[in-house]
């Protein structure tokens, strides 16, 4: 029998007031929520790792020095945490942040800024070059003006917008844009502007809402305030015109900023690409091309999520050579399981193709196979009981977030909005370039499922690719640091520059090679 040492024993005594206190929903504690033998057992084996003094984090032991997954996904939970530590009830988020908040932004500022009556004007640093000042507030907001929003204490929509200042409309312009194109009605704000006496907040406002489009709301403000006697002039904020939407009154904001990104970033992209070759005339030649590319790709997409797959495993899967009922290797392999699922998804991806050379709506048929491409990406799993069936039923259920990126994605509500609103946009874009790379960005944007996600969205943009006739593209694990951080500058910094410019380098590539 095995013994253990007492610092083993130690641990596992550790971890078990460890998970009680995950259980109750904590992953963020104080030095007093555990006994200082149990968290320096926790922090020795990385299961803890400390924020500021006196304040931890839950962490996985494999993460490196420099690893920022695991600041991201407990950012919230620590700031409200420990602002309430200090302040009780009396704090919320500064007016900018708010309205960002109400704009599904989901990106932490590099500087966070607390508003509490009790603010002392400090700064404190945090990890990952965050920090968070709290500030003196003297006109600090009512409960009935606060709310809580992504997990933090936020002013309301109305009380944000009349508190900001005339740069946020230049510096935030798409929350901006996102907030006020998503409001119902203005009812409240009016009611607060009145009350307030805020007349050039009012004028403000009304620019900004004709600006967004939102006419009805500019003319109800306008006369609301005319009417009340107050002097009014209608000023635009927004420095720069603003893209048009097609957006439904009172949708979600975070439907909205898929429509607005995709607005604002088409032409970025379309310029980034050589001109599109059109729907191959021999068909089953370009099929064949695809077909010819799978070992290489296979072995690069999975290399890229870290599966550690060679070109050996590859083949014997492909060839059905790999044998789970009869050996047991093949059942237990996560990397196995990986490379079999891919093998099965991307027969799935070239039969979606093929629907697609044959003139079907690029759009819709991605809408209605990449349910498919996921159970059978994960199928195997499902079979090796690694995973359960109800595990591919639908989309996630549960937060989630990308290893070492500074975009969080949207909470899980969120989902169900805004899948079908980027399959609509697929649908009607005209131009293929702005389809793959638009819809491999947001596909991971919005990051649907819990695991899998840059596996579905490579497959989409080569989808969107044949639709316009390029060759299918493999990102090349060597550039993976290169197209993470493309990714993420188009995520976190809504850049799609980099991004656009990575996916037409990659594509150029192919395009020379199929010359040759």
């Amino acid at each position: 029998m095995a013994t253990t040492t007492p610092s083993q024993r130690r641990l596992a005594e550790a971890l078990k007031s460890f998970k009680a206190r995950q259980d109750e929903g904590r992953y963020v504690l104080r030095s007093d929520d555990l006994g200082r033998t149990e968290r320096e057992s926790l922090v020795k084996a990385g299961y803890l790792r400390p924020i500021i003094k006196g304040w931890y984090m839950s962490s996985r032991p494999d993460e490196s020095a420099g690893d920022t997954t695991a600041w991201f996904a407990c950012a919230a939970e620590f700031i409200g945490r420990y602002a309430e530590s200090r302040f009780g009830d009396q704090w919320c988020v500064s007016a900018d942040h708010s309205v960002r908040l109400h704009a599904g932004n989901t990106t932490l500022p590099p500087q966070l800024v607390l508003n509490a009556p009790a603010g002392q004007n400090s700064v404190i640093q945090l990890l990952a070059g965050h920090s968070l000042l709290d500030y003196r507030a003297k006109d600090f907001p009512q409960v009935d003006k606060r709310n809580t929003v992504g997990g933090l204490r936020a002013m309301t929509l109305e009380q944000a917008l009349i508190r900001v200042p005339v740069s946020f409309y230049r510096t935030y312009a798409r929350d901006a844009q996102i907030v006020l194109t998503s409001m119902r009605d203005a009812d409240e704000l009016v009611r607060q502007l009145l009350d307030g006496g805020h007349s050039v907040v009012a004028g403000r406002l009304a620019g900004a809402m004709r600006a967004c489009g939102r006419n009805d709301i500019a003319d109800d403000i306008a006369g609301v305030m005319r009417r009340a006697g107050y002097a009014f002039t209608e000023v635009n904020p927004f420095f720069d015109p603003l893209p048009a939407l097609c957006a439904t009154r009172g949708e979600s904001p975070y439907v909205t900023r898929v429509r607005l990104m995709w607005a604002e970033m088409r032409e970025d992209v379309i310029d980034s690409f050589p001109a599109e070759p059109g729907l191959p005339v021999d068909k089953e030649a370009y099929l064949t091309a695809v077909q010819d590319t799978y070992l290489r790709d296979a072995y690069n997409s999975l290399s890229i999520e870290g599966y550690h797959v060679t070109n050996a495993l590859i083949e014997r899967v492909a060839s059905g050579i790999w044998d789970p009922e009869k050996n047991d290797a093949d059942l237990q392999s996560k990397d196995a399981l990986a490379a079999r699922g891919y093998f099965l998804a991307r027969q799935k991806v070239e039969a979606s193709i093929r629907r697609i050379l044959g003139g079907e709506n690029a759009g819709l048929v991605v809408a209605q196979d990449h349910r498919v491409w996921y159970r059978e990406l994960f199928g195997p799993s499902v079979d090796a009981k690694l995973l359960k069936t109800s595990d591919l039923a639908g989309y996630r259920s549960h937060q989630v977030f990308i290893r070492n990126a500074a975009h969080v994605p949207p909470p899980k509500e969120a989902v169900r909005d805004m899948m079908p609103a980027l399959f609509e946009l697929l649908e009607t874009e005209p131009h293929a370039a702005a389809r793959a790379v638009l819809g491999h960005f947001i596909f991971v944007f919005t990051h649907p499922y819990m695991d899998g996600n840059g596996r579905i969205g490579r497959f989409l943009m080569n989808a969107m690719l044949a639709s316009g006739g390029y060759p299918w593209t493999v990102i090349e694990v060597t550039r993976r640091s290169d197209y993470m951080e493309a990714l993420d500058a188009a995520s976190s910094g809504g850049d799609i520059g980099p991004f656009a410019k990575f996916v037409a380098s990659s594509l150029s590539g192919e395009m020379m090679s199929a010359a040759q």
